[in-house]
C-alpha cells in the first residue's frame, strides 16, 4: 500500500481549520485551505471523534475516507489541503455512502477537475 499525503501534525491542522473554509452534509465536513505552491500534492487530514463510536467504528470510517480519497486523488485539483471530519450519523454507512458523501463535499469546495 503506498501512502498517502497526510497532514500529521496539530500545526498541520491547525493552518487547515483557520482558514476557515468549510463545507458540510449530513455525514462529514470537509475544510479546505489552499496552499502556496499550486502543482503541490494535496495532502489529507481524517478526525473522527469519539461521538461517532467506539476505537473499531472510528478506524473504520477513517479507512472509508481514506480510500475514498485514494481512489479519487486523481480527479482533485492540486494545490489544497483538506480535512475530512466524520459526523455520528456515518456510523452505520458503507463505502459507496461515504465515497458520495466525499465526493459531494469535493464538488461543493470547487476542488474536482470537471
Amino acid at each position: 500500500m503506498r501512502n498517502i499525503p497526510s497532514l500529521k501534525t496539530y500545526r498541520d491542522f491547525q493552518e487547515v481549520y483557520s482558514a476557515r473554509r468549510s463545507y458540510a452534509n449530513r455525514y462529514l465536513i470537509l475544510y479546505k485551505k489552499e496552499v502556496d505552491d499550486p502543482e503541490k500534492t494535496a495532502r489529507i487530514g481524517i478526525s473522527v471523534s469519539k461521538k461517532v463510536g467506539n476505537s473499531i467504528i472510528r478506524h473504520r470510517i477513517t479507512r472509508l475516507i481514506r480510500e475514498s480519497y485514494r481512489l479519487n486523488r486523481d480527479k482533485m485539483k492540486e494545490g489544497s489541503d483538506i480535512i475530512v471530519v466524520a459526523r455520528p450519523e456515518a456510523r452505520d454507512l458503507g463505502f459507496k455512502e461515504i465515497e458520495e458523501a466525499y465526493l459531494h463535499l469535493l464538488k461543493k469546495q470547487e476542488l474536482l477537475n470537471v
